[in-house]
């Protein structure tokens, strides 16, 4: 997952993207309440890299615009070799925010590296009683890993709050994430996804969980105590990652058993990637891995680290249609905190 230059790896030139729309989600799949509200508690956190402080007071004014309360340690930020604290002092900092019962959600300031070296603590720990939204993607996906088949929480893979502090946003996308939040809009459902082998142009609908999130971090909780099988809808995004490394993850994916019950596979977007020449193999190698699976595989899921990110839930219901365009839709889940029942009580 290293950096790289924005290309588009998914498709090939000339080929037309189709991008997945926002609209309605189908009756009986979804909740109707909000996740957040006006004046609710967001614990910002940063487990993985820092960002520059420029770029977190951003983030941080983008969650005020949203009325939210955004509660930052002041501590955040460290002497580490390469995190954006210590181990201890960003584990303490994430028990406290995943603890605490007067916030509503806790959003990841970047990515990068880092979660996985906190990993063995949260394992110890029994997870809270009431859970809550968690933001994130990249190196965030190893938390949204224990959150979604340890913890049985939901979580969002949306944007980071450095991102958001430091792009111009689309009004597209900021209109989605707050609907997503607030429960002012429809609800989540991708359609437009290409189908890249035979399963997944016929047959019956695919139902199950949303899990995954970035490939290259997920292949490194591979042989740790995180590692679990899923059967349900398993996503996967990255950056930076040639073709050959894509395969080697992939394949590794498929002799280590991760695949076995998972009832299909979705890509987001695969960004960079080119190689030495400038061409870029990984649709390529995608086409091919789609080709000797017996699930359905589709690509064309806006989430990842592209210019448009997509939230997507992960660890929630959902159902994919197979067919020439496939169709991926996901529930929204409830947080109903103790927090919240508590102001309810007193009001």
């Amino acid at each position: 997952m290293p950096d790289s230059t924005p290309s588009r790896g998914l498709p090939r030139p000339g080929r037309p993207v189709r991008r997945a729309r926002y609209c309605a989600l189908p009756a009986g799949l979804g909740a109707a309440a909000p996740i957040l509200r006006a004046g609710d508690i967001v614990d910002v956190v940063a487990p993985g890299f820092r960002c520059s402080d420029e770029h977190l007071e951003r983030g941080v004014e983008f969650l005020r615009r949203l009325e939210l309360v955004p509660r930052v340690p002041p501590d955040l930020f460290g002497a580490d070799l390469l995190c954006a604290n210590t181990d201890a002092q960003r584990f303490a900092q994430l028990r406290r925010a995943l603890w605490a019962r007067d916030s509503r959600a806790v959003w990841c300031v970047r990515g990068g590296y880092g979660a996985l070296r906190l990993i063995p603590r949260l394992l110890r720990l029994a997870p809270p009683a009431h859970p809550k939204l968690f933001v994130g993607y990249s190196d965030a996906t190893t938390l949204h890993y224990l959150l979604n088949l340890h913890w049985q929480w939901p979580s969002l893979h949306g944007p980071l709050l450095d991102r958001l502090g430091a792009a111009a946003i689309r009004e597209e996308e900021r209109a989605e994430l707050h609907a997503v939040l607030f429960g002012a809009g429809p609800q989540l459902r991708y359609t437009g996804l290409a189908p890249l082998n035979a399963a997944a142009r016929r047959g019956a609908p695919v139902t199950g969980r949303v899990f995954g999130g970035n490939l290259t971090v997920l292949q490194s909780l591979l042989g740790t105590p995180l590692q679990r099988r899923s059967a349900g809808i398993l996503f996967l995004e990255d950056i930076g990652e040639r073709g050959y490394r894509v395969d080697r993850m992939l394949e590794h994916f498929s002799q280590a058993g991760l695949l076995a019950g998972v009832g299909a596979v979705v890509f987001g977007t695969f960004l960079g990637g080119n190689e030495p020449d400038g061409r870029n193999l990984v649709r390529d190698v995608l086409e091919r891995f789609a080709a000797a699976q017996r699930v359905p595989v589709f690509a064309g899921l806006d989430a990842g680290h592209g210019e448009y990110q997509r939230p997507v839930f992960l660890g929630s219901p959902a159902r994919l249609l197979r067919g020439a365009q496939g169709e991926l839709a996901v529930a929204v889940p409830r947080f109903d905190s103790g927090a919240r029942r508590a102001r309810a009580r007193k009001r």
